[in-house]
């Protein structure tokens, strides 16, 4: 009996050894190769899919003992999603230690200001960071939009016009128009509101994306936001050619005197006062001129081809001036 327990214990310890001399092989072994590959790691997933990503990749061995590895030091919680770029002939220890610490690629996407949805879901659908469609239908999906902090029909507006910086792995379409619509809150909150304003909120915007849509100018963005406000204040139609276009179904690039006498919620020749909502996504200069329009005595305006405008106070100077500029681009078109 005594000789049984005494070959039992050896045999344990021998197994032992074993076990421990196998796990410590695989550990201390690196993966040959001295170049390194692109390992994106998605957001939410577990040791075993990050097990199998690595294995694909060639940066480990793909093997339980990576998930015994992974318990014996308790890096399981640690490893975040992302893309990363891991040097290959790294052990799997030294596979776990860099990806604890190695920072992801970050990459930069700008939104120009002015961009309707539609160009704000094409350009992240581009390079594959979210599905356009699914993007669109929560612009558009009420529930969503309630539960952002808005009450309207798209989010038209306030997707944010700006430069964002972007990780594989930690983007989808839900976090991404969080951002956005909290970037638009963060601006918005940090501009200055004047007193007694007849609009609400909406209308500010939507007011502003029509002053974003108007000019290509900076510096006539107050003008022109004052301009709009001395028509509505008079009950004058805003006569907008963004907002037309923007009721158009399939417009083609020419606007014609029967789509500016088309009846649609956007027409503004048709209408009087605001459109129903925004026009497009506009920058803080547009969201800043229409809290603080420039006080003008003008009631018109057109391009001068140039992207400025000339500004008039009566419709006869108006007249002329369209007759002038009008006039001026034919001849330029004719060269």
């Amino acid at each position: 009996m005594r000789s049984f327990f005494l070959w039992s214990s050896v045999l344990c310890i021998l197994a032992g050894l074993a076990t421990a001399s196998w796990f410590a092989l695989y550990v201390t072994t690196p993966v040959p190769g001295d170049d390194q590959v692109t390992v994106v790691i998605p957001k939410g997933a577990g040791v075993r899919r990050i097990k199998q990503i690595l294995g694909k990749q060639g940066v480990i061995r793909d093997d339980v003992r990576f998930l015994l590895l992974i318990r014996l030091v308790k890096e399981g919680k640690r490893l975040r999603a992302g893309e990363f770029q891991v040097p290959l002939g790294l052990t799997p220890l030294q596979v776990l230690r860099f990806l604890e610490t190695a920072k992801p690629v970050q990459y930069r996407v700008t939104v120009p200001e002015g961009w309707i949805l539609e160009q704000v879901a094409a350009v992240f659908a581009r390079d594959n960071w979210i599905d356009q469609e699914k993007f669109l239908q929560l612009c558009r999906d009420k529930s969503f939009i309630n539960q952002l902090g808005l009450s309207a029909d798209t989010l038209e507006g306030y997707l944010f016009p700006e430069t964002y910086t972007l990780v594989r792995g930690e983007v989808d379409e839900k976090s991404l128009i969080t951002a956005m619509v909290q970037h638009f809150f963060t601006v918005w909150e940090g501009l200055e509101k004047p007193g007694g304003m007849a609009f609400n909120q909406h209308q500010l915007i939507t007011l502003a994306s029509i002053v974003e849509k108007e000019t290509g100018s900076a510096g006539e963005r107050s003008q022109i936001a004052g301009v709009f406000y001395n028509r509505l204040n008079k009950g004058m139609r805003l006569q907008s050619d963004p907002t037309t276009i923007y009721g158009l179904k399939d417009f083609n690039g020419n606007l014609t005197r029967a789509d500016l006498k088309k009846e649609t919620p956007y027409n503004t020749y048709v209408i009087a006062g605001l459109p129903p909502g925004p026009i497009c996504n506009p920058g803080h200069a547009a969201l800043k001129a229409v809290l603080q329009p420039s006080k003008v005595p003008y009631y018109y305006f057109v391009s001068k081809n140039d992207g400025s405008h000339s500004f008039s106070t009566t419709l006869k100077e108006h007249n002329r001036a369209v007759y002038k500029y009008q006039k001026n681009r034919r001849n330029v078109k004719r060269k």
